[in-house]
């Protein structure tokens, strides 16, 4: 059996794309698949290094650096439509009130962060682990802070006020695209059939999860930090749907926006 190391981040939508490996429902002929965890930004970090995985959930933004050692799978995708990070403070301010400002992010070359420099005015960035960017606005170690995964949902349960979203603010300026944020890659050296029996399983495994999803919500409820179930399972479904299936044309148009658009903000 080959070891086949799959990488993803500790958030309920990823674990929720890999409830078919997770479950036995989906394997891969020939293939002990390892469960790798770690943040976003230590995906990226290693995906650039000496000992690449095999598999792995990378930020959009890192994998336009990457295209010669992974190539896109075009399933698990994850989107925003009119929703994406969200930039959030102790109090109400204009965008124009951040120039100079101290802004949290989750990682140089996560696609929060490549949105944020192109959306706001110039400001100061500040990389933090995701986990600690709530935190960090409440202590006033920085003036705003960008939250990706559950924290879009309970930074107003935590005191903090909507400054903006990314994902509407980049639709208003692209004519209503939607936000690729998160893709899943396979490293471009394997096999060109073992590249295709791993998209193949990793559909099977994201359509299994939709199918089956009051199991799916239970597994990853195991990653969402205390979340409650019903706010884990609004925030699967704004990052696992038909858009993780496939990529339609508007998404492909949104990839080819931020090439042209955003490549001046990327981090090299």
């Amino acid at each position: 059996m080959r070891e086949l190391r799959i990488g993803h981040s500790p958030d309920p939508d990823d674990a929720f794309m890999f409830w078919g490996f997770a479950s036995g429902r989906v394997a891969i002929p020939g293939c002990e698949i390892v469960h790798v965890l770690l943040d976003i930004q230590g995906l990226n970090d290693l995906a650039r290094g000496a000992d690449p995985l095999e598999v792995t959930a990378l930020s959009l933004h890192a994998w336009l650096g990457l295209r010669d050692r992974y190539r896109w799978l075009e399933v698990g995708t994850s989107v925003g439509r009119g929703y994406g990070p969200r930039l959030v403070a102790l109090e109400e301010k204009p965008l124009s009130a951040l120039a100079g400002a101290r802004i949290a992010l989750p990682g140089s070359r996560t696609t929060a962060t490549l949105v944020a420099r192109g959306l706001l005015p110039p400001f100061e960035e500040v990389h933090l682990d995701f986990t600690r960017i709530m935190d960090a606005v409440h202590a006033g170690e920085v003036d705003a802070g960008v939250l990706i995964h559950e924290g879009q949902l309970t930074f107003a349960d935590e005191g903090l006020v909507l400054l903006a979203d990314l994902g509407r603010l980049f639709a208003e300026r692209h004519g209503g695209l939607p936000l690729p944020l998160g893709v899943n890659c396979v490293r471009a050296d394997l096999d060109p059939e073992l590249q295709l029996a791993i998209g193949a399983a990793y559909r099977r495994s994201v359509e299994a999860a939709l199918r089956e999803r009051e199991a799916a919500v239970e597994y990853a409820l195991g990653f969402a930090r205390g979340l409650r179930r019903d706010l884990a399972d609004r925030f699967v479904g704004m990052y696992v749907n038909e858009d993780s299936l496939g990529l339609a044309d508007d998404l492909r148009r949104a990839v080819a926006t931020i090439e042209r658009e955003y490549a001046r903000h990327a981090t090299r």
